[in-house]
């Protein structure tokens, strides 16, 4: 007989495995920003949510072409300074895409696709840099509500490589 699932099982799988990534193996110990990484597994995990996603169908990898497409327009950008085109929650969705993708499956993203040229195709780093400056923009812009989320922002633009480290450990453990 089949176990009836509690909707916030995963939850509280990716909570424990988020925390026993970060604090166990890497020594992490910051509720907020662990508690973000294991709150982004579970929206990610979710079919329908990513599913929904504007423009992006059945598509495995949605979120992809919106950072490469701001990997883009990052490269040939001049130095004047201009206005965000995004939101604040744009450039998070950005920042979240880019480190579900680098942390959890950096191989999709070193494939170059759609028949572009190798040296149009972003790398791991170029996606780190693109998820760190999207933080970094989300923090900056101002919410509707206001709270603690924009030094939360910030902390996951300056943190945003253990954050991958984080989730590339949660992956490990996937295997075990």
């Amino acid at each position: 007989m089949d176990p009836v699932r509690h909707p916030d099982d995963i939850t509280r799988f990716f909570q424990g495995l988020t925390e026993h990534a970060f604090q166990a193996t890497l020594g992490v110990v910051d509720p907020p920003l662990v508690d973000y990484v294991s709150v982004l597994l579970v929206r990610y995990v979710r079919s329908d949510s990513i599913a929904s996603w504007p423009g992006c169908g059945r598509k495995p990898r949605p979120a992809i072409p919106a950072v490469e497409q701001l990997w883009r327009a990052e490269a040939s950008a001049t130095d004047s300074p201009a206005d965000p085109p995004l939101q604040r929650e744009g450039y998070r969705e950005l920042g979240d895409a880019a480190l579900f993708w680098t942390g959890l499956y950096p191989e999709a993203v070193r494939r170059p696709r759609g028949g572009l040229a190798e040296e149009l195709t972003p790398s791991v780093a170029d996606y780190r840099a693109v998820g760190r400056r999207a933080y970094w923009l989300a923090s900056r812009l101002p919410a509707a509500d206001p709270d603690d989320e924009g030094r939360l922002l910030a902390r996951l633009s300056r943190e945003f490589d253990l954050c991958v480290a984080g989730l590339a450990e949660v992956r490990k453990s996937w295997a075990d």
